[in-house]
């Protein structure tokens, strides 16, 4: 599941980066919530490149993500 429009909150716990269509390149993350559930995130390539795996990072409702 891909989501940008709840609130949630957890670590990185995998970056990946690809070609779907062949011509964008998508930057996503695995993120394992506070909960202990996993969510894959779309994010752009600054916040990509600001984080690591084990990294925290949060979403509040209707924003982007961001390092918590």
């Amino acid at each position: 599941m891909t989501t940008n429009e709840n609130a949630w909150s957890g670590t990185v716990a995998k970056k990946s980066r690809a070609l779907l269509d062949g011509s964008n390149l998508y930057r996503r993350l695995e993120v394992r919530l506070d909960d202990g559930t996993h969510l894959d995130v779309k994010v752009d390539r600054d916040l990509w490149n600001q984080l690591e795996v084990g990294d925290r990072l949060e979403q509040q409702d209707g924003e982007k993500p961001r390092r918590a």
